[in-house]
């Protein structure tokens, strides 16, 4: 392998490490790479069994939206759509904000005026952003992620074809049927024929499994530890095997369950949810719970270069952020455990979804009751769970600031807009900004400073240091502070 420390050096398309790489089928750059064939016109993922090609047959592409932009069709054998995410990283805050919103489906509906209004800019300014810094347009970026999602999901569910092309963002299923042909060479319902497991189709009630895939080294029971002392009992349930809950989304009940994969760089998700247009969505909020995007590679690469972090780096190579499902559940719990212990906040949360959560019904007539709505907790008297005075108008304000519009957990923010936003709100601190940004919004670089558990375990002579010694000193860890953030926790 030529001079290069990690995988992630691949961003910068060094041919001769893709060229070795392509040759060795390195499974450390799948998902990280992408390999065009100008004889076949196709693109696959590095670990692809097909014969290698011959090398000046060959174009390498950090991300799949560029080869697709570029003319290549994705193989069907080593399904693109399968290989470990990386989401695209923007080197400008719009082109990232504007990603993020691509994420969360603004294009499947929208339009790239829409788009570039939400990040502040120019649509004719943001395409050429995209194609500077991605090499494919917001359209390109976009039509990528509902073939992969649609090519998903023919071939790891029984969901019938009309509901998969809703499921994945598609207007009509005209465009689901030519997007299909158009990369495929063959329709949607060709792609399935013949697949015994598929045979029958999926009802509407009837729970389906994804497998998500995860780059290695990934520290699963670390998660579930650390989701377990948090689990609201009722709403959520996490052992060893896994982590399920309930929740609602535009007012209909759903469950989950994530569990690991036996063999495989993977977890299953398992999902109840009668709407079927709302299953990307749940993938993506599960992943981004379970940070399962992360190039770990990298960011190990990164922080371990300071001694203070590299002993457990070393011991917790696969170490992630632990997230949230909903942005105002996580908030409001962060409230909660200001200055007490995980237990009483745990405590605290169920008392206030007992109280407050709203019954619904599941498809299969089992009644649950919900994490309570900003709307509920605006007007709620809260002083029945043991909250004090201050605390109970802190989560009351809170609740109005998310129903007026105030404060959001739109994905376009910076990490300096959301700490800036909710720190205005009366009972919000920097550090509980920066905790709900890391959980929250996945924010890799956030970074509560003020933590007295951080700042003692950076201690100079059994000093800790304050508050601003860190901020300086963390500089170097940019910008994935946040992962800092659990390794040090983590030493505590």
């Amino acid at each position: 392998m030529p001079a290069m420390s990690r995988p992630a050096a691949v961003q910068a398309l060094n041919r001769r490490a893709c060229e070795q790489a392509r040759l060795t089928r390195d499974p450390r750059f799948d998902g990280l790479l992408f390999i065009a064939v100008r004889s076949t016109g196709i693109y696959c993922r590095p670990i692809c069994p097909a014969p290698s090609a011959k090398s000046r047959n060959v174009e390498y592409y950090a991300n799949a939206a560029s080869a697709a932009a570029a003319g290549y069709r994705p193989c069907l054998r080593c399904r693109p759509e399968a290989a470990p995410g990386t989401p695209l990283h923007g080197r400008s805050a719009m082109v990232a904000g504007a990603l993020r919103l691509i994420e969360g489906g603004l294009l499947d509906t929208g339009s790239v005026a829409d788009l570039a209004a939400r990040v502040g800019v120019g649509a004719r300014h943001l395409r050429r952003l995209f194609d500077l810094e991605i090499g494919a347009g917001p359209l390109e970026v976009a039509a990528t992620r509902r073939l992969h999602f649609a090519k998903k999901l023919l071939g790891e569910t029984a969901l019938p074809v009309t509901q998969i092309a809703h499921a994945s963002g598609y207007r009509s299923l005209r465009r689901f049927n030519a997007a299909f042909l158009g990369n495929y060479g063959q329709a949607p319902r060709s792609l399935r024929r013949g697949r015994a497991a598929l045979a029958s189709h999926a009802t509407k009630a009837a729970a389906l499994t994804l497998r998500l895939p995860y780059r290695a080294p990934y520290d699963l029971p670390a998660l579930l530890a650390f989701f377990a002392r948090r689990a609201i009992p009722g709403i959520e349930q996490v052992d060893e095997h896994g982590y399920a809950r309930h929740f609602a989304i535009d007012g209909v009940a759903g469950s989950l369950r994530v569990r690991p994969v036996p063999g495989d760089d993977a977890l299953a998700l398992e999902v109840a949810f009668p709407l079927a247009a709302h299953l990307q969505q749940i993938t993506a909020r599960v992943r981004r719970m379970f940070d399962l995007d992360a190039d770990i590679g990298a960011i190990n690469a990164h922080l371990r270069s300071d001694a203070r972090l590299r002993a457990g780096i070393r011991r917790h190579p696969g170490q992630r952020l632990p997230g949230g499902w909903d942005g105002f559940e996580v908030a409001i719990r962060a409230v909660l455990g200001q200055q007490i212990s995980v237990a009483a906040a745990r405590t605290l949360a169920q008392r206030l979804v007992e109280r407050h959560g709203a019954e619904a019904a599941l498809a299969d007539g089992t009644t649950v009751r919900l994490f309570p709505a900003p709307e509920t907790v605006a007007v709620a008297d809260l002083a029945a769970i043991g909250l004090t005075r201050q605390r109970a108008a802190t989560l009351r304000a809170l609740a109005r600031a998310v129903c007026d519009g105030t404060v959001t957990f739109r994905p376009e923010q910076t990490l300096q807009q959301f700490v800036a936003s909710w720190t205005a709100v009366p009972g919000i601190g920097a550090w509980t900004a920066h905790y709900m940004a890391m959980r929250a919004l996945g924010d890799p670089d956030a970074f509560p400073a003020a933590d007295l558990v951080l700042r003692k375990a950076v201690a100079v002579d059994g000093v800790p240091l304050s508050t601003r010694a860190l901020e300086l000193m963390a500089e170097a860890w940019r910008p994935w502070r946040a992962y800092a953030v659990m390794h040090l926790w983590r030493s505590a």
